[in-house]
């Protein structure tokens, strides 16, 4: 039995090298927009900022080696330029090239998406999400191509800007901060 993506009921996409090659309906509807306009669109217009595009890349160029599924959760925009968060789930059918050709699958999230009342930048913020699903530095250094000694400063920066002292804090605010 062969299944086509419009046959499946969650939001999936086809991409090349981040670029939509072919979309269900459910993934249309998601992000707002007809299915022509983003057949052939980089997946940067369904973010916030173009650089949470390269950032999120970085780690899924990382992860997505060797054909494995990854995932994260993010901040993604709708055609009428609301913001949602959103798991994505994807995998490479190309070990060497992660980017080649992948699947990917968009699940909303109930979380209200909140605009910064903190001072931290986008870059603590990646960290703090990192260390929050569990990952050490030298890992989340890995992940985002930098050394660990620059992860380490981001980490204490982030703590000293929201009064934390430790990992369990941290966590703790962050896990708020997705309540709120």
């Amino acid at each position: 039995m062969q299944f086509y993506l419009n046959d499946l009921p969650v939001p999936l996409v086809y991409a090349t090298h981040r670029i939509i090659r072919d979309c269900n309906l459910q993934f249309v509807e998601l992000f707002g927009y007809e299915h022509e306009e983003l057949i052939g669109e980089g997946f940067h217009k369904l973010y916030p900022k173009f650089d949470d595009f390269l950032r999120t890349g970085e780690m899924w160029q990382t992860n997505m080696s060797n054909m494995q599924t990854y995932n994260d959760e993010r901040i993604m925009r709708h055609y009428n330029q609301t913001q949602f968060w959103c798991r994505v789930r994807g995998q490479s059918t190309n070990s060497e090239d992660p980017f080649a050709a992948a699947i990917y699958h968009f699940e909303p999230l109930n979380r209200v998406v909140e605009h910064k009342r903190h001072k931290l930048t986008d870059r603590q913020m990646q960290i703090i999400t990192l260390v929050a699903l569990g990952k050490k530095n030298h890992e989340i250094a890995a992940e985002l191509n930098r050394s660990v000694r620059t992860i380490e400063m981001h980490r204490a920066r982030a703590m000293k800007q929201i009064s934390v002292n430790n990992a369990a804090q941290l966590i703790a605010w962050f896990e708020q901060q997705k309540k709120n």
